[in-house]
C-alpha cells in the first residue's frame, strides 16, 4: 500500500526556514515520483517541487526558485523540502503525493494519484 506522511510543519516568522519531510512507503523512487503541492487558503492547490521517477530531474515552481530546495534520501524512502526566506505568503497547507506517471515539469493535482495529509506551515510578518 502507497503511504505518504509528511511532516515538519510549523510557525516561524518572516526571513524564517523550515524543512518538511516525506516519508514514503509501500514504494520506492525508483517507481513512483514524488512531489509537493502547497494549498493556500481559498485557492486551489499548487504544485511546489518535485522529483521525477524517470530521470531523476526535478521541478520546482518559478516563484520559489532560490529559495526552496528539493532532496531525497534514498536510504530513507523520504523526501525533503527546504524552505528558506519565508514568507506570510507561504502560509499553507504542505502535501506531498506520489505519481507513477509522472514525467517531469510543470504539474497538476490530476497527474498524482497518492496523497498524504498535510502539514501547516505558517509564516508570520
Amino acid at each position: 500500500e502507497v503511504q505518504l506522511q509528511a511532516s515538519g510543519g510549523g510557525l516561524v516568522q518572516a526571513g524564517g526556514s523550515l524543512r518538511l519531510s516525506c516519508a514514503a512507503s509501500g514504494f520506492t523512487a525508483v517507481d513512483y515520483s514524488i512531489g509537493w503541492f502547497r494549498q493556500i487558503p481559498g485557492r486551489e492547490r499548487e504544485g511546489v517541487s518535485c522529483i521525477s521517477s524517470s530521470d531523476g530531474s526535478t521541478y520546482i515552481a518559478d516563484s520559489m526558485k532560490g529559495r526552496f530546495t528539493l532532496s531525497s534520501d534514498s536510504a530513507k524512502n523520504t523526501l525533503y523540502l527546504q524552505m528558506n526566506s519565508l514568507t506570510p505568503e507561504d502560509t499553507a497547507v504542505y502535501y506531498c503525493a506520489a505519481s507513477a506517471y509522472y514525467g517531469g515539469g510543470y504539474y497538476e493535482v490530476r497527474d498524482f494519484e497518492y496523497w498524504g495529509r498535510g502539514t501547516q506551515v505558517t509564516v508570520s510578518s
